[in-house]
């Protein structure tokens, strides 16, 4: 699975400290050889969010994205769930 970056995912990602940095780095290495590891919690959402699916990155920390074609897909927007789903 490849991947790209929405701009606004990535201004969000270099406000995030070092650590988590490293964390969100680690499972989109694991997204990209396997989309569907169950640690990743990967589910659609609904609402405003309608179309989009997101990633777990740690206990509170979620990245949205939004598949474009087979096996390609772009990250939107990264945050903790309260942010993100409020």
């Amino acid at each position: 699975m490849t991947h790209k970056f929405h701009k606004n995912f990535l201004k969000e990602y270099t406000k995030l400290p070092h650590k988590l940095q490293q964390a969100v780095n680690n499972k989109l290495s694991l997204f990209e050889n396997n989309p569907t590891a169950i640690s990743l919690k990967t589910h659609s959402l609904s609402g405003k969010y309608k179309g989009y699916r997101s990633i777990s990155i740690t206990g509170d920390l979620r990245a949205i994205y939004k598949e474009l074609y087979e096996n390609k897909v772009i990250f939107v927007k990264i945050g903790t769930h309260s942010k993100l789903y409020k």
